[in-house]
Order: structure tokens, then sequence, then C-alpha cells
């Protein structure tokens, strides 16, 4: 085990399902492992097994589906410390390179030319307390915050997280969802509007195309 290699769920070329860039074929590198339990998860087949790949392979599997954007993600891709020379990597390639992080691990490392997508986690998704606000102060503006609504409760804590601190002055793109098959996603579009929340509004377009399959 080298310190430039990775555990590695999947490598795969989709339409990226959600945040600012949605609906554009991206490549994605999923890594193995979360520290989280989010009760929503539905990449738990990343919780554990992978197979470990140097960034060498990484790069060069990543190359063959001539895209480029490459999104990183997981499980929770900075539980992988070598996930930070991964991102440096990518983008020293050339790629526009995003990080999806559930915003539990510090974000201090990450390389300024990476696009962080990062969580809020609200009260229903059971880890609340994971939340690492500091995380806040090393967001830029093109970086995302990303709240997934299970319930009125997670909306109103949403809404007062905005205002507690200042996300809008934070990043331009603060990305409300419904958590898949269990906020109504009609209400919860409703809610934004009738708030005039300064939010972008998403559905995750992966799961109304292909479900929860892996590989997409």
């Amino acid at each position: 085990m080298t310190p430039t290699s990775v555990r590695i769920t999947e490598i795969f070329y989709s339409l990226q399902g959600e945040s600012a860039t949605v609906g554009l074929p991206t490549v994605f590198v999923r890594l193995t492992g979360c520290p989280l339990r989010c009760h929503y998860c539905d990449t738990e087949y990343a919780f554990y097994g992978g197979e470990r790949r140097s960034i060498e392979q990484i790069l060069e599997e990543v190359s063959t589906f001539k895209a480029s954007r490459v999104c990183v993600t997981g499980g929770e891709p900075l539980a992988q410390k070598s996930c930070l020379l991964l991102l440096t990597a990518l983008c020293d390639k050339g790629y526009q390179v995003s990080l999806e992080t559930a915003g539990a691990l510090s974000i201090a490392e990450v390389d300024p030319r990476v696009t962080k997508v990062m969580d809020l986690k609200t009260p229903a998704s059971g880890e609340v307390n994971r939340n690492l606000y500091e995380n806040i102060a090393y967001l830029k503006p093109s970086d995302q915050i990303k709240f997934v609504i299970c319930d009125r409760q997670d909306y109103e804590w949403a809404r007062m997280k905005l205002d507690e601190f200042s996300l809008s002055d934070c990043v331009t793109d603060i990305l409300f969802s419904p958590s898949f098959g269990q906020q109504d996603a009609t209400e919860l579009a409703e809610w934004v509007l009738n708030d005039r929340l300064p939010v972008r509004f998403q559905l995750q377009l992966h799961k109304l195309l292909w479900k929860d399959a892996p590989g997409h």
C-alpha cells in the first residue's frame, strides 16, 4: 500500500445528476468508505470493499472517457487522505474537477481549483451533529452547499442555517434537494417559492433516469 493509491468502488461515465452542472457528461470516481450513516444514503455499496488503485491507474482510466469534467464522490472521499493527491492530480491534467463531500471532514487542504459540493446534514439525516461548520470559511463563491430535505422540520432548519451563516454571501449556489421517496418534490418547491429563498431547487436526475443502479 502506497500513499499515492486510493481505494475505489467504481469509475463510470454518466450525466451529472445534481449540483450546478446537472445534466453535463461527467466521469465519476467513487471512492470507498464513509464514516457517516445517513438514513437516506443511496450508496451503501460504497461503504466497504473496493479495489486499491494507484493515482496513475485512475488517471489512465479517466482519460479513456475523453470527458472534460470529473466528479470525485463516495462514500466520503475525504475519509481517504490520498484523495487530496488524486484531486490535485486530476486538476493538473486539466479536468474541471468537483468534489462531493458530506461536510463532516475538513476541506481546508482541498486543492483550490476543485469545486466543492458540500452537504450540511439536516436533522432527519441522523447525522446533523457531524456537521463541521468551520468548513464554511474554506468555501469560495464557485463552491456549492447542499441540503437534502426530508420533511418540514429539515426545511425550517435549513432556512435557519441560511441566515445563521449568511450562506448566500459564501457561495453562489445553495442546493435544496428533496430526499427521494421521502419528501414530496412539489411541496418542497412550493415552500421555496413561497418563502422566496435564494436557493436552487434540484431533483436528482440520475434517480429519475436510472433509479439507484450503480454505475449511473
